[in-house]
């Protein structure tokens, strides 16, 4: 398997863990759990970031678009109302 595809593959595992995280915390009544949960998931999106990083250095993977500043008013004005 190319190093390519695999590190895709990862990056898209870690991001389903990372909704999964963000779910469980949502729903957990006890503190403690949410707490441990909320440290998981901020250990992942340190290596999701990582990765991502790696990936875009090498070429594997290629950012989308960034927003203008027009589009983020426009998001921002749709979701403040």
């Amino acid at each position: 398997m190319q190093e390519k595809v695999m590190v895709n593959d990862i990056l898209s595992s870690v991001n389903s863990s990372l909704t999964t995280y963000a779910n469980v915390i949502a729903q957990a009544s006890n503190p403690e759990l949410r707490s441990t949960i909320a440290n998981i998931r901020n250990n992942c999106e340190a290596f999701q970031y990582e990765l991502y990083r790696l990936a875009e250095q090498k070429g594997y993977y290629k950012a989308a678009q960034q927003a203008d500043q027009s589009d983020i008013n426009q998001v921002r004005s749709q979701l403040g109302s």
